[in-house]
C-alpha cells in the first residue's frame, strides 16, 4: 500500500516519502509562483491557480498569500473568497462549499500527528477530512482542526478555534467554538 493511500484513507502515513514530497515540492512552487504574481495580473493568477487546486467549481478569488501542501485534495464551491495569508493543510479532503467567504490568516488544518512520543518521533501523521458548507462566513484569523464539518448558513467569529462540527443556521465563535446564537 503506498504511502499516498494511506494518507488519502486517514491512516498512518510517512509525508516524507518521495513521492509525497515531490507533489509537495510541486504544489509550494506553484503557490510561491502564485505569490509572486503582480495583484493586478488575474490571468494569470487564474491559470496558476487553476494548477494547485484541482476542483474549483466556478468563480473564487484568493488574495496573496495562499499556501497549501498539496491542492489535489481541496475542492471549492460557487463564488469562492479568502482574504490574505490563507493556509490549507490538504492530505485530507478540504472541500468548501457555494458562497463561502474567509477572512485574513484562516488556516484549515487536516494534518494530525500520533499523541505518543515515540509513534510520532517516527515523523508519521494522519489527516481527517474538512467539510464547509454553503452560505458560509469565517471571521479572520480562524482555525478550522482536522475532522470538522461546518454547516450551511453559519457565521465563525473572528479568532475562532473549531475543533468540532458546527450545525447548520447559526453564528459560532470562541476557543474551542461553540454555537452561541442560532439564525432563521
Amino acid at each position: 500500500m503506498t504511502e499516498y493511500y494511506k494518507m488519502t484513507r486517514g491512516e498512518l502515513y510517512n509525508p516524507n516519502n518521495n513521492y509525497l514530497l515531490a507533489l509537495r515540492t510541486r504544489c509550494k512552487k506553484l503557490c510561491q509562483k502564485y505569490n509572486n504574481l503582480e495583484y493586478d495580473n488575474f490571468l494569470e493568477k487564474y491559470s496558476v491557480m487553476k494548477k494547485i487546486i484541482r476542483k474549483i467549481k466556478g468563480t473564487f478569488f484568493i488574495e496573496q498569500p495562499f499556501m497549501c501542501d498539496y491542492g489535489l485534495n481541496i475542492s471549492m464551491g460557487e463564488n469562492f473568497y479568502s482574504n490574505h495569508n490563507l493556509v490549507i493543510l490538504d492530505p485530507a479532503k478540504v472541500c468548501f462549499g457555494d458562497n463561502v467567504f474567509i477572512g485574513p490568516d484562516c488556516g484549515f488544518y487536516t494534518s494530525e500527528h500520533p499523541i505518543d512520543y515515540e509513534q510520532r518521533n517516527t515523523g508519521v501523521e494522519f489527516a481527517k477530512p474538512i467539510k464547509i458548507g454553503n452560505n458560509v462566513w469565517i471571521g479572520g484569523g480562524v482555525k478550522v482542526l482536522s475532522g470538522v464539518t461546518i454547516g450551511d448558513n453559519v457565521v465563525i467569529g473572528a479568532g475562532s478555534v473549531v475543533t468540532k462540527d458546527i450545525p447548520g443556521n447559526c453564528v459560532a465563535c470562541g476557543v474551542p467554538a461553540r454555537v452561541i446564537k442560532k439564525i432563521r
